[in-house]
């Protein structure tokens, strides 16, 4: 595995709560910001839904109206409760998080604007719908837009926090579209739809069955029955489809990351929510008056089996990036090792490069601010010495100063090399001066 993977040293920092109670609130902040999310994405697809048959059936645009008011409430949920898991995966995975969100580049810088458009369009929708009634075809295309703007966005996220799981494939990928092609991030989207549809109907069936919600006043021509049967019925389908796509997402999974806890919670499960199934299908084929009669234990069932997929997905990632985590923390106390044994071993009058040639210029004073941190003149710390500089552009000095105009990284155990950007032109030609007068 150390041949093949890139073994960064982790960012030696302790963290601020303890693991396990980090891990909590991972599971629990996410568990609260998905369910939101999938009342977005599930609500815009219903609300498209309902709208498109309202043209035909007046009463369906009403229910449509109804359903789009939620829209904004739950995309606003939705961002504010994904700060807290955002923050912790971002504490207890630092380097996996940001080198996934540094490898699809710019598609995950566009995730800002997306959503902001997106939400700008809901709003739009919901606001216009008096303006526009006149003018159906336009005002379904905005809603319709934000759908598919919906739709991407969590491709991003799950291409991301499934590029985490395989450091060793972090040297192969290009950008976003080759991240795409990475096993599990289709079947894993598929789930994510169908939860989405899942949650939805659910809450449908709450929503409009609430005792003082009126259903009865405001709708002549649809029933509350055939709604919130409609909304079992697509629970149901996609559950059934779940069933059918969880085989497939535990399939592309690599290896590494299975084990019998995995296993046996995602059994776990599975197997609760089929008693939730047969309730449904029984308040489906009963009489209308039972309809809503197990839907208390309905919801909890399903919750419940959301909890243990959750915390799945959690075991998997834990299981999965184990070796490599092992591997890294040897990495991270070898760095902090040698840097502490270079430190000592430096006479204090050697910590930056002194020739006679150029010490108190120009050039000696920006590299004591800009490069000593991280530079010496013949032993390594965490960059190469100067020593090695001199002999790479001792013929050619234009390259090292348009190496430290645009730096980058050209040995995968180190980090990348920062910009010095407050270095003007004459800055970096007096520093690769400085640098390769040492060559005396």
């Amino acid at each position: 595995m150390r041949s093949q993977t890139p073994l960064p040293h982790d960012i030696a920092l302790q963290l601020p709560l303890p693991e396990w109670l980090l891990i909590l609130i991972l599971i629990v902040s996410f568990l609260v910001h998905i369910l939101f999310v999938n009342l977005m994405v599930g609500g815009s697809l219903v609300t498209l839904w309902y709208q498109i048959k309202g043209l035909k059936v007046k009463e369906y645009d009403v229910l449509a109206n109804e359903m789009a008011k939620t829209i904004t409430v739950n995309k606003s949920l939705a961002v504010v409760m994904g700060i807290a898991p955002l923050l912790t995966i971002n504490t207890l995975y630092t380097i996996y998080f940001y080198t996934a969100n540094s490898l699809t580049g710019l598609m995950w810088i566009a995730i800002i604007p997306l959503v902001t458009i997106a939400f700008l369009l809901t709003y739009l929708h919901k606001y216009t719908w008096t303006i526009l009634e006149n003018n159906k075809g336009l005002h379904i295309s905005i809603l319709a837009t934000a759908c598919l703007i919906f739709l991407f966005i969590p491709l991003i996220f799950l291409t991301n926090i499934n590029l985490m799981l395989f450091p060793e494939q972090w040297g192969t990928i290009r950008g976003f579209m080759s991240a795409l092609t990475l096993p599990n991030v289709f079947p894993r989207y598929l789930h994510f739809i169908f939860a989405s549809l899942a949650i939805t109907g659910l809450f449908i069936f709450w929503y409009f069955g609430r005792k003082n919600y009126g259903f009865d006043q405001k709708f002549q021509v649809i029933s509350l029955y055939s709604v919130r049967k409609g909304a079992y019925a697509m629970v149901l389908a996609v559950s059934a489809m779940q069933f059918l796509i969880g085989p497939v997402v535990l399939l592309t999974l690599p290896s590494k990351g299975l084990g019998w806890n995995l296993i046996l919670v995602i059994i776990a499960g599975a197997t609760l929510a089929l008693p939730a199934m047969y309730w449904i299908f029984k308040a489906i084929t009963g009489k209308p008056d039972h309809i809503g009669k197990n839907f208390g234990k309905i919801a909890v069932f399903l919750s419940i089996t959301v909890v243990f997929m959750v915390s799945g997905r959690h075991i998997y990632r834990s299981n999965a990036l184990a070796p490599h985590q092992k591997l890294m923390a040897a990495k991270t106390k070898e760095f902090l090792s040698a840097s502490e044994q270079a430190g000592k071993n430096v006479p204090a009058e050697e910590a930056v490069p002194s020739k006679s040639s150029g010490n108190g210029s120009k050039g000696s004073v920006l590299f004591a601010k800009n490069c000593a941190v991280c530079h010496h003149l013949e032993n390594k710390l965490v960059g190469p010495p100067v020593t090695e500089m001199i002999s790479i552009y001792k013929d050619n000095p234009q390259a090292l100063i348009s190496w430290i105009k645009k730096p980058g990284r050209k040995r995968m155990e180190g980090p990348p090399m920062p910009t010095p950007a407050n270095l003007s032109d004459e800055d970096r030609n007096e520093l690769a001066k400085f640098i390769l007068s040492n060559n005396n």
